[in-house]
């Protein structure tokens, strides 16, 4: 696969190639509701990497190669060679041999950039501790049914400034929402993330927001987004974070100052009563639950972009 493409972040993609992924994933929904399953990846094979526990990102693209007539192969990573010292390029190049493409999951960013690199076939990356692509595409498609554009909405995240904030600036910077982030001093996004959205941003009409105050990031705001106030391999830190972060709850007080259409996104697993209360997250303006579904409509269209024949029109 010569001219093979990768999903490492959200950037990767045009804007023109980003709607049509929603397209697709638009059509692949509409298709899975008529009980129409096309074998768009048949006989591919898709190996799922990880090294992180999953619940949705494995259900998601296992159902979803498996919708589209291909096979997924769940690998564990500790149980592979690469656990004992192998290195990811000998890796990449056997698994290229194997395979028609690899969604891996796992801590250090730079192990999938260096796997895409290796390999002769496309990576998804299916989450680092720095980015998550696939959940801010499939947020974002979300939002898209619920308010029939992206451009010039205001996406407010309450909360650390961690992979899947990072992903949902980017994200709004291509598309041209307005994204808004409140968290706590010393839990900001990085620099060199804001810097490339703010550059994205001038493009495209987006304004990017870095806030103290749960109340100003939230005021007028199309969309309300958190996410667990303790990620993945932060355990250790449970007890400060949670003493920090107690002021970052969505709830029915926050939520008034939001526009009284405002849709409500988490992308799960959620602490209810933490970052978000039950009223809320049951509640009229709550989409959680069609934004988790969506991963799956939104991942198969990815896979059939970069694993099928004929990928983007651009």
């Amino acid at each position: 696969m010569n001219n093979k493409r990768d999903l490492l972040c959200v950037t990767d993609f045009s804007l023109n190639e980003i709607n049509e992924i929603f397209e697709l994933a638009l059509k692949l929904k509409k298709e899975v509701k008529k009980g129409i399953f096309k074998p768009y990846l048949k006989n591919k094979t898709l190996a799922m990497m990880f090294s992180k526990n999953s619940t949705r990102t494995r259900l998601s693209f296992e159902v979803g190669i498996y919708q589209l007539g291909g096979m997924g192969l769940f690998i564990d990573i500790s149980k592979t060679q690469l656990s004992k010292g192998e290195s990811i390029y000998d890796t990449g190049q056997v698994m290229g041999r194997y395979l028609d493409g690899i969604m891996i999951r796992t801590y250090d960013h730079a192990d999938v950039e260096q796997l895409a690199k290796n390999s002769p076939i496309p990576i998804i990356n299916g989450l680092t501790d720095y980015l998550h692509p696939c959940q801010a595409l499939s947020d974002f498609f979300t939002i898209l049914e619920y308010k029939g554009t992206c451009k010039n909405l205001k996406v407010a995240f309450i909360g650390d400034g961690n992979n899947v904030a990072r992903s949902l600036m980017l994200t709004s910077a291509v598309l041209g929402s307005h994204f808004s982030i409140a968290s706590p001093k010393g839990f900001e996004l990085d620099k060199t993330s804001v810097e490339i959205a703010e550059k994205i941003a001038k493009q495209t009409g987006s304004r990017i927001s870095l806030l103290e105050s749960p109340e100003d990031a939230v005021r007028n705001a199309d969309v309300v987004y958190t996410d667990v106030w303790v990620s993945m391999g932060q355990e250790e830190e449970k007890e400060k974070r949670l003493q920090i972060f107690k002021n970052y709850q969505v709830n029915s007080q926050l939520m008034q100052l939001a526009h009284p259409e405002a849709m409500v996104m988490h992308c799960l697993p959620a602490m209810r009563g933490l970052e978000i209360t039950d009223e809320i997250m049951d509640g009229k303006q709550s989409a959680v639950f069609d934004e988790a579904e969506n991963r799956l409509h939104v991942q198969k269209a990815i896979m059939v972009k970069l694993m099928g024949k004929n990928g983007f029109k651009a």
